[in-house]
């Protein structure tokens, strides 16, 4: 079996560990294989792909996009180590509001499937980090959305002191969680 799929607490939120073949030169694995995610019910219909490089200590997110525009993600690390979290903002879903995390890193190579619907974000806990993502539909700047990544309501144990962590601009100005709506 190439791909090992495990549902996660979270309706929809899957971790992928791809088998890895090591050897005195390195490594190969699949990063993404159409068939083993169509039998898994997972969506092949990926639109964009997008990579970014972060320092130490960067915490990118909560993002999300809206409706008619929400992503599906599927993110992995490239070189490097993070702290991932995936938050269900689905108000019909059984999870809203709760969240879950995961350490995404080049070595394990996990990845992770984050259904429309959800927030996401990452901290950095290595010295960078090398992330890439695939999405389900294209990025919408009218669709745009995000919570406060160390929002009390939510509670996430991010690995870093609020004081510590870099934000861009935008990230220090998205609104806290609210059980009312976003």
């Amino acid at each position: 079996m190439p791909l090992k799929i495990t549902p996660l607490p979270l309706p929809g939120l899957v971790l992928l560990e791809p088998r890895v073949f090591r050897d005195p030169r390195g490594f190969f694995f699949e990063s993404f294989n159409a068939t083993d995610f169509s039998r898994a019910g997972l969506p092949i219909d990926f639109v964009q792909d997008n990579v970014s490089r972060s320092a130490r200590g960067t915490v990118r997110g909560l993002h999300f996009q809206r409706v008619p525009h929400a992503q599906g993600k599927l993110v992995r690390v490239l070189d490097g180590e993070v702290f991932d979290v995936a938050v269900d903002l689905r108000t019909d879903s059984p999870t809203f509001g709760h969240w879950h995390t995961e350490t995404l890193s080049a070595d394990n190579a996990r990845a992770l499937y984050i259904p429309p619907g959800f927030a996401h974000g990452f901290c950095v806990t290595s010295p960078s980090a090398l992330f890439a993502y695939k999405v389900t539909a294209p990025y919408a700047p009218s669709a745009e959305g995000g919570l406060r990544w160390n929002d009390p309501t939510l509670a996430i144990p991010w690995p870093i002191a609020p004081d510590a962590a870099c934000l861009s601009a935008r990230d220090k100005e998205w609104p806290a969680f609210s059980k009312d709506g976003l």
